[in-house]
This record gives structure tokens, sequence and C-alpha cells, in this order.
């Protein structure tokens, strides 16, 4: 199957039954959306959403955030994954934010960037979500599910790689989207060790379904290189 035909189906299929995906982090406002994303890398969104309604309450703003330490923050955070530089991270990022930004979020990948913490796919969460840009955030799910569906090459072994390669093939108009049907489809469905293809809606046209599954190689893992968060 062409790959322009496998993006098509899969655009087809999520617009028709998850028109409207929607991050699984919780947050009020974009200061407390950068926080939750930086504080998800390794880590899962339940877990993030477990701790942030505390350090929100205690850090609400840039500004409170800024005027704290590194050991009160490490507090509210240590039951993540790296507590110690996230909370690094986090004070760094708020400081910056104030100092340089008028404790606003900036709307700029280039700008994003320069805050401790965040890198290339933090940032394009960012701008995805909360400025509404046709930014392409690579995660691990990301990364493994448009492999294993074919809509990049198994060849592509950086998160760069196949975010150019999505980019390449999906409209603008979707690619906020496209990034949180793979990422909630990676964590419930096509899942790293064990995915439920029994499930999967999406078999007629998945590389991993076709290669596996269905010459009766029931568990069998294609050869992907599983690679960490990117931030």
């Amino acid at each position: 199957m062409l790959k322009k035909e496998r993006f098509r189906r899969f655009l087809d299929y999520f617009t028709q039954h998850y028109p409207e995906p929607q991050t699984e982090l919780h947050f009020g406002n974009p200061y407390e959306l950068l926080v939750a994303v930086i504080l998800s890398a390794q880590c899962t969104d339940k877990r993030i959403n477990q701790i942030t309604p505390a350090l929100f309450e205690r850090f609400p703003t840039p500004e409170s955030l800024a005027g704290s330490t590194v050991e009160e923050v490490f507090l509210y955070i240590r039951s993540v994954s790296y507590p110690n530089n996230k909370a690094k991270h986090l004070l760094g990022m708020a400081r910056l934010l104030v100092g340089e930004y008028g404790g606003e979020v900036p709307a700029t990948v280039e700008a994003l960037q320069k805050l401790p913490g965040v890198g290339r796919k933090t940032a394009h969460v960012i701008t995805s979500v909360i400025f509404n840009q046709p930014t392409m955030a690579v995660d691990t799910h990301v990364f493994r599910v448009s492999k294993r569906l074919g809509l990049a090459a198994q060849t592509a072994m950086t998160p760069l790689a196949v975010e150019k390669q999505l980019m390449a093939y999906i409209p603008q108009q979707y690619v906020s989207k496209a990034h949180h049907w793979l990422i909630l489809h990676g964590r419930y469905i096509c899942t790293a060790r064990v995915p439920k293809c029994g499930e999967c809606p999406l078999t007629d046209f998945c590389r991993y379904y076709e290669k596996y599954v269905a010459k009766n190689k029931i568990g069998a893992e294609i050869p992907l290189v599983e690679i960490p968060a990117p931030d």
C-alpha cells in the first residue's frame, strides 16, 4: 500500500470518530500547561495530573514559582520521574519567563526552546495546543505508532526524522489533532510491549499487523528503536 493511502485512511478514521482530540494533561492556562508538559517527560499524564493541583495552588503564577527554591519545588514533584532535574528546570523556566517575557508564555518554538526544560517536543506541544499552530510533537507514542502504521519509515531513526515525514503528508489543519490521535492510540491500543491488535480499528492498513499478526506471528515485535521522550 502506498504511504499516501495509509495517511488517507488514518485521517479518514480519526476525523470521523475523534474529530476533536484533547490533551489528557489538566491545565487552566498556558503557564500551567507549560509546567505540566515539562513534568510529563518520561512520566505518565496520570501521575502529572495527580501532583499538579497542589503545585498550582502553591505556585499559581510564574512569579510565585520564580520566587521559590529548588528544594521547595522538589517537595511538590518528588513522585515524578527525575524530580531533582525537573525542579531546577521549573525554577529556571519561571525566572526566565518573568525576566524575559513578562510572565507570558511565548508563542514561538524558538523562544520556548530558550526556557530551561523545554526541548523541541515540549515547544511543539505548547504552540499546538495553546496557539493552534501546525507543529508536530513527536514523543515515544508518536514515534512508535507512526512507524508501526507505516506512516513513517523504519529507517527514520530520530524524532525529527519522523516529524518531517508526518508533516510531509498531513494537511496543516490536521497536524495538531494528528499529534493527539497518535498519542492516544499509542497509549491505549498500540501499546509498546503488547499492542492490542484485536481491538484496533486500523489493522486494514497497519504495517505491523500485516507483517506479523496477519501471518500468525502474534506477539512478535517490529524491530523498532524505542527511545525515551525527546525532552
